[in-house]
């Protein structure tokens, strides 16, 4: 059941448009169109109803034949404190976040849940990079920030989604964006220290990294997908 929180309304000034003119009468350089990507593409286009890595370039991110992960809803709140937290929020306020969009996901098992976040920077700059760099190294971290503030979508799978749920995160940087995810477990069930000698010296680490894993391959799938939406 998809149940989608209204649409990104006016972001910026600019409403968020669908992106039904033809481009064979308007051509827009890779780098200009990048930029704007968030503005032009639908909601429905930015984050697809079904999402998986694509083996090869004969499929697209959103193609139904290798979905891994299904939407279950999107945020209308672009707000960058209301969409991130901990540390992640601060540094991106500090490089001047202007929105961050977000959506949830399932996996196709119905174990997994994950909150994606396209994290707007300021144009022409790098901070999307920095932001992704920022994310990329607390994935290494034996507690990393969680990152994203879990949506939360009634109804569905994931209802009880929340921030006591998260157990995973992982970001991708992309220059003017950053892809930012936290990851947790359906059933709302957390990372525990292994036990005996195989938890020894590493408290949750490794009971935590598959949904780090998961996080980390997601961010990045999104990453792939925004650029070929900019191409």
């Amino acid at each position: 059941m998809l149940t989608v929180f209204g649409v990104l309304g006016m972001l910026g000034g600019g409403a968020l448009v669908a992106h039904a003119y033809s481009n064979a009468q308007q051509v827009i350089p890779n780098q200009a169109y990048d930029a704007v990507v968030w503005r032009n593409e639908t909601t429905d286009n930015l984050f697809p109803e079904t999402i998986g890595n694509p083996p090869n370039y004969t499929y697209e991110a959103s193609d139904k034949k290798i979905a891994q992960w299904n939407r279950m809803g999107i945020s209308e709140d672009t707000s960058c404190s209301k969409g991130l937290s901990g540390e992640t929020k601060e540094k991106a306020l500090e490089l001047g976040c202007e929105a961050v969009l977000r959506a949830t996901y399932v996996d196709l098992t119905g174990e997994m849940v994950a909150t994606v976040a396209i994290v707007v920077m300021p144009k022409d700059s790098e901070a999307g990079s920095e932001l992704g760099q920022y994310l990329e190294d607390q994935s290494g971290e034996d507690v990393p920030d969680a990152a994203v503030v879990p949506l939360q979508v009634p109804g569905t799978l994931a209802a009880k989604w929340q921030d006591s749920r998260r157990n995973g995160m992982g970001g991708d940087p992309l220059g003017t964006y950053a892809v930012a995810v936290t990851t947790g477990a359906v059933d709302g069930r957390n990372p525990a220290t292994l036990p005996g000698d195989f938890g020894e010296g590493i408290g949750t680490v490794e009971d935590r990294k598959p949904w780090m894993d998961e996080a980390d391959a997601l961010a990045r799938t999104f990453g792939s997908h925004i650029m070929n939406l900019a191409r």
